[in-house]
């Protein structure tokens, strides 16, 4: 019933910057959130970013706090991550996911819909 699409991964150095979109598409009038989480290599997937299609609350984990911006266009359905100041450490595959309705939390568990993933690969 959704389809979830990331796009925008690639290779930058340490310190770069980098822009993820991630577009839904079919039903979406039935979400209510959109998170970004991310898979690094023998590393369980994490939560990175969190956001609400309504009032457009946003969360984001620790690591990412002052680096990363999430961001919405409820019109084109479609979400954002900009990360800043890049780290090696933030290597990995990030997933877009979107889940039907917030009930607290951001746990992969709670998310629908899944993207295929985009790789990001932050050099030193």
């Amino acid at each position: 019933q959704v389809q979830v699409v990331e796009s925008g991964g690639g290779l930058v150095q340490a310190g770069g910057s980098l822009r993820l979109s991630c577009a839904a598409s079919g039903r979406t009038f039935s979400l209510s959130a959109m998170a970004w989480f991310r898979q690094a290599p023998g590393k369980e997937r994490e939560f990175v970013s969190g956001i609400k299609w309504s009032g457009g609350d946003t969360n984001y984990a620790d690591s990412v706090k002052g680096r990363f911006t999430i961001s919405r266009d409820n019109a084109k359905n479609t979400v954002y991550l900009q990360m800043n100041s890049l780290k090696p450490e933030d290597t990995a595959v990030y997933y877009c996911a979107a889940q039907t309705y917030y009930s607290g939390g951001w746990s992969p568990a709670r998310m629908n819909y899944w993207g295929k993933g985009t790789l990001v690969t932050v050099s030193s």
